[in-house]
Order: structure tokens, then sequence, then C-alpha cells
């Protein structure tokens, strides 16, 4: 019997604690779980990807089989299929987040129709927490201690503390 490989990507700027959810109860899916940041280089980040790589690393420690990869420019199934991933991990807060998934899970089964993708209801505590709203609220210099790991507070932290203007 082969390995179950999962790969579950996204931007993470900044990772959440829906997404170290989601993380988890994959890393119980699967006997190899990648978290990968995917990123476009002609968009700007509030988080470069060496500090979003940093953040997520030291939120998945915990997990002994879940490793975190970073791909420029390219899809999410072509570094699945070179990872040797069986299916995707793909996280659904609402009924727009299906909308979008279920498209992008018709392409992803068009170019690989080996690699199934996997959907996870977002736990009801972290509906209404997103990366982008991350970013506003620490653009507001509001708390978000609640809502983000700790590795994240350290980064908002570090990154802004002698930058009044973020």
């Amino acid at each position: 019997m082969s390995d179950k490989v999962g790969l579950f990507a996204g931007s993470f700027d900044p990772v959440t604690n829906g997404h170290l959810d989601l993380i988890k109860r994959a890393s119980l899916l699967f006997d190899k779980l990648y978290v990968g940041i995917f990123y476009n280089q002609e968009k700007q980040g509030l988080f470069d990807i060496p500090s979003r790589k940093a953040m997520l690393e030291a939120a998945v420690s915990q997990f002994d089989n879940v490793e975190v990869i970073t791909a420029r420019d390219s899809l999410a199934v072509s570094i699945a299929r070179s990872l040797g991933v069986t299916q995707l991990v793909r996280g659904l807060r609402n009924a727009q987040d299906f909308e979008y998934e279920a498209k992008m899970a018709f392409f992803n089964r068009e170019l690989a129709e080996e690699i199934e993708t996997v959907f996870l209801l977002t736990a009801p505590e972290w509906l209404y927490v997103s990366s982008s709203g991350m970013r506003e609220l620490i653009h507001f210099k509001v708390d978000i201690s609640a809502y983000v790991p700790e590795a994240v507070v350290k980064e908002v932290e570090k990154k802004f503390e002698n930058n009044p203007k973020i």
C-alpha cells in the first residue's frame, strides 16, 4: 500500500489559527503532509517569503509528518506530482470559498486526474478569520494574538516595533 501524501497550499500571509486547525486535522489523514507557501513574485505580500516560512514552520513544529515548502509561480498540481502527492487539501469557510475551490478542483483534475482534492470545513470558531483580515488588523495595530500562532505575533512585533507606519 502506498503512502498517503497531502499538499495544503496557500499564501499564508500570515498563517492563522484557522490554517493551523486545518493543518492539524489534515496531518491526521496523511502519512506526510506538505504545507506549501505558493506565491507570485509580482504580488507584494505583507510578509516576505522567508518570514512566512519561519512563522509557518514554528506553528507546525509539533506535527512530525508536516513539512513546509515554498513554490514560486508554479501550479499546485505540478509541485504535487513532483512530491508524490496523492491529494490536495483545501479549506472551506463559506459558499464563496466553495465556488472558487470547486473551479480550481475541476482544473486540477483536468491537469492531474491522479490527484484528488479533499475539502475540509473550517471549524466554526475560525469561520471569520482570514489572512486578509489579519493584515487589516495589523495595519491598524490591533492585537491579533487570539487569531494567529505565537510565531506570527512575535514576527509582527519584530517587523513593526521601530516602524510606526505599517
